[in-house]
């Protein structure tokens, strides 16, 4: 048993929802127990958490269109024409999941959905969330013509002629997708039930969702209601870039009613910038061979306003940042909030950072701000290869930096972004150790000194993210008093003979000593 808290032992008791013991077998022999788990071999592990996530996009698989499984352009096609025929009933063909690098440049056609669908409007985020391919009859429903400006936001795709080609980046795809029918409350329930079986399956015990809007809420809070929510869910309310800070009101209202049983509401949600391979991640440097430095959602003075603004209400504030200008702007946002309202245990962190310029590493220790990496990006695969490197030129030497944050003192928390990837914990920590693809594992490693050793990303996928959640004290390590949120593994990952850490299998999952997964024999 890794304790993560400093350490292994043979065993541990439970004890009305509690960590009651840890010790040795022959010092825990002579504790009552209604059901003995022998380890043989297996590890056990504080209960995974993941710090960035969206589960209710996860549980909606089950009822839209869904596109994670697919290899290439034909397959989506394939797919949503199956959907269609499958669905006659659906006014709109929504989903999600394609990937960029299954078209050229990363921008798919309108006129190939229209060749499957016709006659319905279309609506199909790829898996990062970013972009949005629709056909004609959805762009004609949203008036979206070669005279329409691109928002401030975002980017309209056109051909040469300067018309729509079907693929809307960023705020553009609000054009589209505010036309699109919300799912109803009982599917939103089913997804968040959904969610949490799949998670409780990965060994995850507590999460904090991305983005938590007003009907999200209302799901989790019927669900809580009813004492079915058996994952911690930390939640972040959404700052909407249409408006200013007069939503601040609505933001307390919703933190105020967003307590019950597991869920907590404590952040704010702020998107800095998109993301690269659409060229809207924001640089302090253009992409090469352009003069263009990507997108800050919000002027530097402004996101200071606003983190100073949540900062002095209490909000723990969660940054969405990609590029190296985004992450430099964050920091120095989260500066002037410490500057103006002194310093307090606010651990606020930024998430993805995918590149972070070297003269701001060390500033995340210094400022208290957690890292929160998705490690299961830090590796070469034809994303990465074909519609990331090639455009951010000597940037590629500090792309997914997390051993350079490690050694600057950061605090690291890891998450998924699920469903933009796996939310599978042990493939996450597997990649970040290895920084080779997962599940290919025939690639030469994305920068090796980068990489981290295995207990520093088993305590980040743990004791970090629970830091993050605010749930240390209760979580995140094996001690005696803390909550029974464990997982049991089907090997002891910490042996080098036992086969990759992303191959092992949860065998058992306990939310207060109580099982939410169990798949021993």
């Amino acid at each position: 048993m890794h304790t993560v808290s400093g350490g292994d032992a043979e065993a541990v008791a439970v004890r009305a929802g509690r960590i009651a013991a840890v010790g040795s077998t022959k010092d825990l022999d002579a504790l009552s127990a209604t059901r003995v788990v022998e380890l043989e071999g297996r590890t056990v592990l504080p209960g995974f958490q993941d710090a960035h996530l969206h589960p209710f996009a996860g549980g909606m698989l089950a009822i839209v269109c869904n596109l994670h499984e697919t290899a290439s352009a034909a397959d989506c096609l394939d797919e949503i024409a199956r959907y269609r025929a499958a669905n006659p009933e659906r006014e709109w063909i929504s989903g999600d999941g394609w990937s960029m690098d299954f078209f050229a440049g990363g921008n798919p056609q309108k006129v190939d959905l229209d060749a499957v669908v016709p006659d319905r409007p279309v609506y199909l985020e790829n898996r990062d969330g970013h972009t949005a391919w629709v056909n004609s009859r959805a762009l004609e429903l949203a008036g979206i013509t070669a005279e329409t400006p691109d928002p401030g936001d975002g980017r309209i795709e056109r051909d040469a002629a300067g018309e729509p080609s079907g693929a809307l980046h960023e705020g553009a795809m609000w054009l589209v997708s505010n036309l699109v029918p919300p799912p109803s409350a009982a599917e939103q329930e089913q997804a968040l039930l959904n969610a949490q079986a799949e998670l409780h399956a990965l060994g995850i015990t507590a999460w904090q969702d991305a983005v938590v809007e007003p009907e999200t809420l209302a799901a989790y809070l019927a669900v809580a209601g009813r004492g079915q929510l058996t994952m911690r869910a930390e939640g972040n309310l959404l700052w909407v870039r249409s408006r200013g800070e007069e939503q601040i009101d609505d933001l307390l209202e919703m933190r105020e009613r967003g307590s019950l049983g597991r869920l907590r509401l404590r952040g704010v949600k702020i998107f800095q910038d998109g993301v690269l391979e659409n060229f809207t991640g924001s640089l302090l440097e253009p992409y090469e061979g352009t003069d263009n430095r990507g997108m800050s959602m919000h002027e530097a003075e402004e996101l200071k306003r606003m983190l100073v603004l949540l900062d002095s209400n209490g909000f723990q504030v969660h940054l969405h940042t990609i590029g190296d200008r985004a992450v430099r702007e964050s920091l120095d946002a989260i500066e002037a909030a410490r500057d103006a309202n002194g310093r307090r245990d606010a651990r606020h962190h930024l998430a993805h950072i995918q590149l972070i310029h070297p003269d701001d590493q060390p500033r995340f220790g210094d400022l208290g701000v957690v890292a929160n990496a998705q490690p299961y990006w830090a590796a070469h695969s034809a994303y990465v290869d074909e519609l990331t490197l090639p455009f951010i030129g000597d940037r590629a030497a500090y792309h997914y930096p997390f051993g350079s944050l490690v050694r600057a003192g950061a605090p690291l928390a890891f998450g998924s972004d699920w469903t933009v990837s796996t939310a599978n914990p042990l493939a996450i920590v597997e990649v970040a150790v290895t920084r080779v693809p997962h599940p290919e594992r025939n690639r030469e490693p994305m920068l090796p000194d980068e990489r981290l050793d295995l207990p520093t990303a088993i305590a980040a996928q743990t004791r970090g993210s629970a830091y993050v959640n605010f749930l240390e004290e209760e979580t995140g390590t094996i001690e005696e008093g803390k909550l029974a949120d464990l997982v049991v593994l089907d090997r002891d990952i910490f042996d080098p003979g036992a086969g990759p850490v992303g191959d092992a299998r949860v065998l058992l999952t306990l939310s207060e000593g109580e099982p939410v997964y169990d798949a021993l024999d």
